[in-house]
């Protein structure tokens, strides 16, 4: 059984593409324990590039681990929700690892790179947590490697991402939705998996760490616009993906955040699962949902008081803000099922003063 972590550092760690973000201007930011650009121009600016055209964003901060040994699916299925087995030589799914009280530890996009092997991206803060849980519950007949200081990391998102992928390898083709690739240019591996996390079509490019600048600066001269955290927030906002930490927590259950899609209970036993069956067989209590503002307020953050009509304080935002594509405050939170129907109007809480919202469907944005 093969083990390598990375050591834990109590220091602000730097992107390997930190040098370049101040170049372009970037405004640095700690996030996750990393130093990160949080804009370039304007967040604004950012969000409508990736709507209308295409972005880029640095995720070298993000984690990938290499799972590798005969039955790695089988028993990676004991411990994620999501049905490894299902997946494709070159597939890829969302999935989340749940603690033993059906709590979320960490939601991840896992791929298969060949039988026995899998790809595993990981939020930047929970890398560590990520790989002792995984390492804890390891077979002798596996190895698990924590190789995140190997790769530099980048987002390309926007409706114009393919045409920027095509300048910069004319003669090699983006895999279909939730796909990965493999191969070398220049000597080097490269990996790119077509996801995202704004809603709009995309890809995530993963190269060596030392020539991650080199091919940032590609894609921007190939016409994708440096996008920092504010605009990711928002773009994934206005889709309803969760923020691991915010909408996803280790005392909230995937059921609980409308995420049953990708649990499956009928695969067999897997850490959490029980908890969830339970919850299903006796019914909710409180659901995330959707909150948009009714008129025009104080951007909504997280943290932010939510009151029923009548005043009484019910739930906080896990998620908040000023939506770009629609102009009005959006947010998440858990209410409880009484106040969780479609039209249901609350009351948000903001230094004081109060801005009526409504509980809406899934997504605040669709395009077109």
């Amino acid at each position: 059984m093969a083990h390598t972590v990375a050591p834990v550092s109590e220091t602000i760690q730097e992107s390997p593409l930190a040098a370049l973000h101040e170049e372009l201007g970037g405004k640095m930011i700690p996030f996750a324990g990393w130093n990160m650009p949080v804009q370039y121009t304007s967040i604004m600016d950012e969000h409508s590039a990736v709507r209308n055209d295409v972005g880029i964003f640095d995720i070298s901060h993000m984690g990938q681990f290499i799972l590798e040994g005969a039955g790695a699916e089988d028993w990676l299925n004991k411990v994620l929700t999501n049905d490894v087995c299902k997946l494709d030589v070159g597939g890829g799914q969302y999935t989340l690892m749940l603690n033993e009280n059906g709590g979320v530890i960490d939601d991840m996009i896992i791929y298969r790179q060949a039988e026995g092997r899998i790809f595993l991206v990981v939020n930047a803060s929970m890398i560590d947590v990520d790989y002792a849980w995984l390492a804890k519950h390891l077979t002798d007949e596996l190895s698990l490697i924590n190789v995140s200081e190997a790769w530099a990391g980048m987002a390309v998102q926007g409706p114009n991402a393919s045409a920027a992928f095509t300048k910069l390898f004319p003669e090699q083709e983006l895999p279909t939705r939730n796909g990965m690739a493999m191969w070398c240019c220049e000597g080097e591996s490269l990996i790119v998996c077509r996801t995202g996390y704004t809603g709009e079509d995309g890809f995530e490019f993963f190269s060596p760490s030392n020539s991650g600048s080199a091919w940032f600066q590609r894609f921007v001269d190939a016409g994708a616009k440096p996008c920092g955290l504010g605009a990711r927030d928002s773009l994934r906002l206005e889709v309803c993906y969760p923020l691991n930490g915010s909408d996803l927590s280790s005392t909230r259950t995937p059921l609980e955040a409308g995420l049953g899609f990708f649990c499956v209970l009928d695969k067999g036993g897997f850490i959490g699962r029980d908890v969830l069956v339970r919850q299903k067989e006796d019914g909710l209590k409180e659901r995330l949902v959707a909150l948009q503002y009714t008129g025009k307020g104080a951007p909504p953050r997280a943290h932010y008081e939510v009151f029923s009509k009548e005043g009484e304080l019910i739930s906080e935002l896990t998620s908040g803000v000023l939506s770009p594509s629609l102009k009005q405050g959006i947010g998440l939170a858990y209410l409880p099922v009484s106040h969780a129907k479609l039209g249901t109007l609350v009351d948000v809480g903001v230094r004081g003063r109060k801005f009526e919202a409504k509980v809406v469907k899934k997504p605040f944005y669709k395009k077109g």
